[in-house]
């Protein structure tokens, strides 16, 4: 227990604050950034939403995706770049409690909805003749809602841990946003326990799925070099391309953040930017611009705007 300490009602995100020469050159590039993710994401929605060719599971995964890394970035980056510009950092426990909820569910649902994608190629691929059959637009509907109920579980859990305590100060929160490691450590509670188990829960997490979508390629891999033709094999291999690059950056640039070592350093604030900000900005990217179908849309969607025009 923290002696003569007093309990605080609100949190100062210390954030890009030790950087002040940069912070309005931070506050344009991710911007910038931010502007490009949602105008992907909300592309690749509306498409989906459009385009009656892609009412397919696979395009209602990826739409599914979109909307939740839109979520995902709506709950830190508008606040981050608020603080860029603004002297006062502050964040209320209650609201730091909601950012931190919402961002672990939005951030467990991507992890689960990439899964998902996964086990679609899979069957797709090893199992076409049945793929109609078991996955159809409702069961994938019903997929994606357990995605998020199943993320959004682990986030109450991690968030009820973080926040069973009062919390004292100093009220610094070395972050930019409410990360559950910087704020559990303010808790005027010895909070060693609780910090490892609200690690080993996102560890397993991220480990579980990453290893049930390592399975299911090799699954698709082994079925792959089966097929006769090249071009057979190419036409797989270009529907599992963007998806796999897309796990890799998520779970490579996740696990740099949950597996370091407390003892290595190093400063949490710029290590969380691949994560929170990279990523979700490469997304939609690689998803859109590597698919043949999300290009003829497009091209459809423009060619009618043209004709209405003339």
């Amino acid at each position: 227990m923290k002696i003569n300490q007093t309990i605080v009602k609100e949190f100062i995100l210390v954030g890009f604050s030790a950087y002040p020469h940069v912070q309005t050159f931070l506050f344009v590039v991710f911007f910038c950034l931010y502007l490009f993710t949602l105008a992907g994401n909300l592309t690749i929605m509306g498409l989906t939403w459009v385009d009656r060719s892609l009412h397919t599971p696979m395009y209602i995964f990826l739409s599914s995706l979109s909307f939740s890394e839109t979520c995902y970035t709506l709950s830190i980056i508008p606040k981050m770049l608020t603080d860029l510009l603004a002297k006062n950092r502050s964040i209320s426990v209650t609201g730091c409690g909601l950012q931190m909820c919402f961002f672990l569910g939005l951030g467990g649902t991507n992890c689960i909805i990439l899964t998902l994608m996964g086990y679609d190629r899979y069957l797709a691929i090893c199992n076409p003749l049945r793929y109609p059959l078991v996955m159809t637009n409702i069961i994938c509907g019903h997929l994606v809602a357990s995605a998020w109920v199943g993320g959004f579980l682990i986030s109450l859990t991690e968030t009820a841990l973080v926040f069973k305590n009062y919390f004292c100060k100093p009220n610094f929160v070395k972050h930019f946003f409410c990360h559950m490691r910087a704020v559990v450590r303010l808790s005027c509670e010895d909070s060693d326990l609780t910090e490892f188990i609200i690690t080993v829960i996102p560890v397993s997490g991220l480990l579980g799925t990453f290893l049930l979508i390592i399975l299911t390629y090799v699954f698709v891999l082994s079925t792959v070099f089966r097929i006769p033709s090249s071009e057979g094999k190419q036409k797989a291999f270009s529907t599992c391309a963007s998806h796999l690059t897309v796990v890799i950056i998520h779970f490579g640039f996740s696990s740099i953040v949950y597996l370091k070592p407390e003892a290595s350093g190093g400063d949490d604030t710029l290590i969380a930017i691949p994560y929170t900000v990279i990523t979700p900005f490469l997304s939609p990217m690689i998803f859109s611009l590597r698919n043949k179908d999300m290009k003829n849309a497009f091209k459809k969607i423009m060619e009618k705007t043209v004709a209405l025009d003339k």
